[in-house]
């Protein structure tokens, strides 16, 4: 910096500015006299000051007691010049966010290009103006906290998405849940059609998230506001701030985000349609406990599924072969375990429907015999059969080997529970590529 005898005359102005709140504003000048004149002036304006008389001080201070701003002197022979401190500022991540504005009696544009490059945020010429010093320092600091404010928003925001990240993971395993308690509760004469059933109480669940949703896009929608009135009022294009919002891509940012939320809110907003149509499309109607003729119920859900076993245009009918032991009544609750039939009848039925042209005799193999205190019922087909590594996943909610639109990923879930919870029984899947899929029934007598 010049010395003082050769330093121009630094006038200050009274300020027409509204008062501050007690940020704190770190002056870095060599010189006794600018501190003086730059320490009363911020005082006077409502802002705590700190000083630093050469770079190395200023970067000490600023590791001790981070400031809000910093205004920092070009030239500070010897030591450091205010270029050298700016970088090293910048370049440590833990104050590379703080704005600096540089004080030079330079005029040169290449020094001020360069202080820009360093990541300045503004200059100040001397002579001072006491005006255009506290407007400056205020302009930084307002970009500094709505920087910041955005910064914790967007942090918000994803909190929130997280939030409702979570929140639909577990209400989807619930819903999983609820779909197989509902879905085996059904009328046995709707087991023609496939349930996806939910409990009714999701209703609140989703209320929960919607009004999540809600204030985030009041959120988003008072900071794009900022942003619009920023851009609007703001005369001073601050390098920094255009270069940041050309790589955060601000306009994008804007016109995206409310979008996103949107397309969540839509998300919710489906759930609950199908939750409503799923909640009044189910019945809870379940058959009792009583003993049941096994062959009877089976016999009864291959005349509901004639009209699938016919002959279609992709493949000849389906030859079933029944292989009946002597099995004895069952006590069992007798509309859940036709149901399973059911599922496993169409299960093997999809598998030839699914364009396997190469099998010319499509066959399905239904045994029953007794082995020790129980009944073993078999469904076998010579379809096109799975990997064994799948077969446990079949019986996963939502898991299926079905094409798109074709299945659920309910039945066999729904097959499971039936005959293992309500009958303490066991439901096996055995297959192989090529060689078709058998699933066996095991039920206990009494």
């Amino acid at each position: 910096m010049f010395p003082m005898s050769q330093m121009p005359a630094t006038t200050f102005e009274s300020p027409t500015v509204d008062a501050t709140g007690a940020s704190l504003i770190l002056i870095v000048d060599d010189n006794p006299t600018n501190l003086a004149v730059l320490t009363e002036a911020l005082a006077d304006t409502g802002y705590e000051t700190a000083v630093a008389t050469s770079g190395e001080e200023a970067i000490e201070q600023i590791d001790y007691e981070p400031p809000d701003l910093i205004l920092l002197d070009v030239m500070m022979p010897p030591g450091i010049d205010g270029f050298e401190t700016c970088r090293r500022i910048k370049a440590a991540a833990h104050t590379q966010h703080l704005p600096i504005i540089f004080m030079t009696a330079l005029t040169d544009t290449a020094q001020k290009v360069k202080g820009f490059s360093l990541g300045a945020a503004d200059y100040i010429t001397k002579p001072f103006q006491q005006a255009e010093v506290i407007a400056r320092v205020q302009a930084q600091l307002k970009i500094q906290q709505l920087t910041q404010t955005l910064a914790q928003q967007n942090q918000t925001l994803q909190t929130l998405s997280s939030q409702l990240e979570h929140k639909v993971e577990a209400r989807t395993a619930e819903l999983q849940r609820a779909q197989v308690q509902m879905i085996q509760q059904e009328k046995f004469s709707t087991l023609g059609q496939l349930l996806a059933g939910v409990a009714h109480d999701i209703n609140n669940p989703l209320s929960c998230l919607t009004g999540n949703i809600t204030p985030a896009k009041d959120y988003i929608q008072d900071l794009i506001q900022i942003v619009r009135l920023y851009q609007q009022h703001c005369d001073t294009i601050i390098p920094e701030v255009e270069t940041l919002a050309e790589e955060a891509d601000l306009e994008f940012l804007i016109e995206d985000l409310p979008k996103l939320l949107e397309s969540m809110n839509l998300g919710v907003s489906r759930i609950r349609e199908i939750s409503n149509s799923l909640r009044h499309f189910a019945r809870a109607d379940m058959a009792s406990h009583m003993p049941t003729d096994l062959h009877q119920g089976l016999d009864n859900t291959l005349v509901i599924l004639q009209h699938r076993i016919r002959a279609t245009d992709s493949r000849s009918a389906i030859a079933v072969e029944k292989r009946y032991g002597n099995l004895p009544q069952v006590n069992c609750f007798p509309g859940p375990i036709n149901q399973v039939f059911m599922n496993l009848l169409a299960n093997a039925i999809d598998a030839f429907d699914e364009g396997l042209s190469s099998i010319t005799t499509p066959q399905i193999i239904l045994t029953t015999q007794l082995v020790g205190n129980g009944v073993e019922i078999t469904v076998q087909d010579n379809a096109r059969g799975i990997e064994p590594a799948i077969c446990d996943r079949l019986f996963d909610p939502q898991f299926t080997t079905k094409p798109i639109g074709k299945g659920t990923g309910l039945g066999l879930a729904i097959s499971r529970q039936i005959v293992e919870e309500q009958h303490s029984g066991r439901l096996i899947c055995e297959s192989q590529p090529g060689a078709g899929t058998l699933f066996r029934v095991c039920l206990p007598i009494g």
